[in-house]
Formats: structure tokens, sequence, C-alpha cells
């Protein structure tokens, strides 16, 4: 692996810095985009269960608080109906949906720089490329006619492992952002269903 790198030349270490960087932050979404810590299937049952007959404990909604992030959504309805039982119905779901921003900003959280490395890595590779062609043109002897063989090689394993790896690096990227995408949308969906049954349910809490 490291001949490899060595024969790509230095226009390789910018790519190997974001296959680190690209690894990193799949393995990050994967640990953080998982069910029980976003939406808990049961949640919502239990936060109206808590909740039947009076507003519960600020110990309760601070565990609620800490279960997800929709516990999150949840208990921020919950504080505001404490601090004004008179709140009005456009307020309180005023108050669930910046929360529900909140929480839609730490799911979206280093997507963009996922992204980022999945367009970034093809352009690296393609600098690469053009380094190495740089290297084959270098490689003719000037006034002779000549060529060095060693230049000649060195340039053609440049492009083509800086091609490679600007690939190798991207695709996965790309993947992996489409894939943590389309969860974070699904969460999302869930998240705004789940919130809208919710606030009804405060609605009649605070009649």
């Amino acid at each position: 692996m490291f001949s490899i790198i060595q024969a790509a030349g230095w226009p390789i270490w910018p790519l190997v810095a974001c296959s680190i960087a690209a690894l990193a932050l799949i393995i990050e979404r994967f640990s953080s985009l998982r069910t029980p810590k976003i939406a808990p299937p049961k949640l919502l049952g239990e936060a109206m269960v808590v909740s039947r007959g009076a507003l519960p404990s600020a110990e309760v909604v601070l565990k609620l608080e800490q279960n997800s992030l929709l516990g999150e959504v949840f208990a921020s309805g919950f504080r505001a109906l404490v601090a004004n039982p008179r709140i009005s119905e456009a307020d309180l779901r005023a108050t669930l949906e910046g929360a529900g921003r909140q929480a839609a900003h730490k799911l979206e959280r280093y997507l963009s720089a996922l992204a980022t490395i999945a367009s970034a890595a093809p352009l690296l590779g393609l600098l690469g490329t053009v380094v190495g062609m740089i290297e084959i043109f270098g490689a003719q002897s000037a006034g002779t006619g000549g060529t060095n063989p060693a230049q000649l090689a060195q340039g053609i394993s440049m492009a083509l492992y800086n091609t490679a790896f600007g690939l190798i690096v991207a695709i996965p990227a790309l993947v992996f952002w489409r894939y943590f995408r389309a969860r974070v949308d699904g969460y999302l969906l869930t998240m705004e269903l789940a919130a809208e049954q919710f606030v009804r349910h405060l609605n009649r809490l605070r009649k």
C-alpha cells in the first residue's frame, strides 16, 4: 500500500486525508442515526400516557428530553405548557416546530461534509492526473528528442493511481451520503407525524 502511495506522488495525500475523514464521518453517522437515539417507536405513546391526566413532573420531562431527539421535541412542548398554561395553539405549534428544526439540524450534521468529500475527491484525483501528465511530458528530453523511462513510468503511475484513488474515495462517500440523506428524511417524516399527534394531545391538556 505504501509503495502505491509513493508511486502516486504528493497529490494522493489530500485524497488519503479525504478517505480518513469520510470513514470517520460514516462511522459517526452510523452511530448517531440509530432509531433509539432519534425516534423510538413507543415514545409517543409513553409521552401521552404519562401526561394523560396532568402535565408530568420536571424530572419526567428531563428524562424525556435526554431520551432521544424526538424526546427533545416533546419536552419542549411540555415546558411551553408549564410556562404558560394558556398558551395559544399557534404558539404551541411554533414551539414544537422550533424544536423540530433544531433536531433536523442535528440529524443533518456532517452530511454536507460527506457530500463535499464525494464531490472533491474526483477533482483531487484529476489534479493528480494532470500532475502525472506533466511528469510524462517532462520525460521528453529537451533538445535530443529522447525520453527518460523512469520519469515516464513515474508520470504514468501518478496519473493512473490518482484517478483510481479519487474514484475509490468518491464513490463510497456518495453512496453513504445518499443513504444517510434518505435515512434523515425518513426520520424527519416520522418526527413530524409524531409531533402533529403530540400537539393535539397537548391541546387537550391545555383546555
